[in-house]
């Protein structure tokens, strides 16, 4: 090959490359900014009156030990105050996810266990509400014993969330919901997977400019139903995931984020559509992590989550750039 044609070549491929490369998520930065619990785990995370607000339990232990939940607040993302620490009695409060109101209110949801001599005693939701993140009222039981409800996503004034039915033992079942107010929730219908499978656990919903509703369910599921959202089709993808999240961009692009389940657990960022979820960035992490929070501000994907790979679980906030 004459060696200018070689040159033209070699210039090709560097500029496919190049550009490959800009069309990959890119981490922009992540922190640490919290570990003053003993394991601290199971992020959400929200922007709300000009500020960011992280959510996590903190607790003795991943597993039986009642956790307190705790929120922090930060200005700018870097420094960071801790706002409020819920607790209850007797009461392990775990796993919360933040949600603002209607009315402007920020809404707490967790899973509230009460540990026995069963393996893994009872269980019901809780919520407690805020007006301004730092007093919060008294967290109430929601629907029956062994319920959890996950996430709420608000959509046209009202919240929808997931009941993730049963525990410890194949199958769960998922049971979707919907409220007024956060307190009082109606039932609308039960996931029913492929093949019968009655395996369906955390979930996160998202609602699509059209009215069509899109779930992410653990531990490998993609749902989509429309109207009545009583009728649902299933996409079993090739990934397990654990506290699965997902966000849609002011473009129409989809982001996911979860724990991957491989030769190493680590946190993941994948692209997601209706029918397909594929990892493409690895967070710094590893041991017991993911649980992940995401927001979309300011041209930047930012996102709370939790990691034992330097030692303790503590809680994370990256800042990633999307192509």
């Amino acid at each position: 090959m004459r060696p200018l044609i070689l040159w033209v070549v070699i210039g090709l491929f560097l500029t496919v490359d190049r550009e490959l490369t800009a069309a990959e998520p890119q981490l922009v930065s992540v922190k640490k900014i919290w570990d003053a619990g003993e394991h601290n785990a199971f992020t959400d995370l929200v922007r709300h009156h000009g500020c960011w607000w992280v959510t996590f339990r903190e607790a003795e232990k991943h597993g039986k030990s009642n956790g307190k939940v705790r929120v922090i607040v930060s200005e700018d993302g870097v420094a960071w105050n801790s706002a409020a620490l819920l607790a209850q009695r007797g009461v392990d409060l775990r796993d919360p996810k933040l949600s603002v109101m209607p009315d402007g209110r920020l809404m707490l949801i967790m899973g509230g266990s009460v540990y026995d001599t069963s393996k893994y005693g009872t269980r019901s939701p809780r919520v407690s509400f805020s007006k301004d993140g730092r007093q919060w009222t008294e967290p109430a039981k929601l629907l029956a014993e062994d319920h959890w409800l996950w996430r709420v996503t608000w959509h046209k004034g009202q919240a929808w969330s997931v009941s993730k039915l049963g525990e410890g033992s194949d199958p769960r079942r998922g049971m979707l919901y919907r409220s007024n107010d956060g307190l009082d929730w109606e039932w609308i219908t039960e996931f029913r997977l492929p093949n019968n499978i009655w395996n369906a656990s955390e979930t996160t919903l998202r609602f699509m400019p059209d009215g069509e509703l899109i779930a992410l369910t653990r531990p490998h599921w993609i749902g989509t139903s429309r109207p009545p959202y009583k009728e649902w089709s299933w996409t079993k993808i090739g990934e397990n995931m654990g506290g699965p999240n997902f966000i849609r961009l002011p473009n129409g692009q989809l982001w996911a984020a979860a724990r991957r389940y491989g030769e190493k657990r680590v946190t993941v960022l994948a692209r997601m559509d209706r029918n397909a979820y594929q990892p493409v960035l690895t967070l710094p992490s590893g041991g017991d992590n993911s649980y992940p929070g995401l927001v979309w501000h300011d041209g930047l994907l930012w996102m709370s989550y939790y990691s034992s790979h330097e030692g303790k679980a503590s809680i994370y906030l990256a800042q990633i750039k999307i192509p």
